[in-house]
This record gives structure tokens, sequence and C-alpha cells, in this order.
């Protein structure tokens, strides 16, 4: 049997502002909205449908990127000028984190503060 991720609804105080953010980040298009969703697919035909939804709290998401993808989102990040982290408490400032099954991640926020995370491996060690 066969479970995959297909979709998260990701509360937004702006859809589109947060849609366009981790698009423009990831290096992506956003997709055409969908009923009341502001999608971003991702190639693995996973989406997130943002959705205005302004009081609900923080979230957490994490993409698994090959090592490229990692270094070029990364400057993005760097470039738009983003607070990022080493880990999820928010202690490690400035930094990005190694870990242990050899890989490279970093944690920054979305507009409405959604803890975002790009890893180049998973806690298996698996990687893209």
């Amino acid at each position: 049997m066969s479970i995959q991720l297909n979709h998260t609804i990701v509360p937004a105080r702006d859809k589109h502002a947060s849609a366009e953010f981790l698009a423009g980040i990831l290096g992506i298009p956003t997709s055409p909205d969908v009923a009341r969703f502001a999608p971003v697919t991702l190639s693995n035909n996973v989406t997130l449908d943002y959705m205005n939804l302004a009081d609900d709290p923080m979230q957490h998401y994490a993409f698994l990127v090959s090592e490229d993808t990692f270094d070029a989102t990364f400057e993005r990040i760097r470039a738009a000028g983003l607070t990022y982290w080493a880990d999820p408490h928010r202690e490690q400032r400035g930094e990005i984190y190694h870990s242990r099954t050899g890989g490279r991640g970093v944690y920054f926020p979305d507009p409405d503060g959604h803890l975002m995370e790009i890893l180049t491996r998973d806690l298996t060690g698996r990687a893209i």
C-alpha cells in the first residue's frame, strides 16, 4: 500500500501573499486558485493550499530538497533578508544545521509566522 501526502491547508492572513512568498523562495510558480484556496503545488504533486484563516496557530512544514536546490533556496532566503535558524526553537539565529545523517537544513518563517524548513536529508538519511 502506498500513502502520500496530497495536500495541507495553510492558514494565512493573505493567502495570495503567503503562497507567492513560498513559491518565490522555493523558485517555483504558484498554481491557479482552486475554490477558496491559493495552491502551491510541489514536484511530487503535494499541494499546500493557502486559505484566509488568520487566527490559527503556527504550523510547520518541511521540504526535502537536493543539495543544489538547498543552495539556491538558501540564497533566496538570505537575499530576501529573512531571519533563519538552525533549530525549530529559534535559538540558533543566522545558522543552518548539519544533521547526523549528513544533511543540511534551515528554518525560516513565512509571512504568517509558520515555520518552514528545507533539508537535504530526512531523519532516516533519505535524500532526493
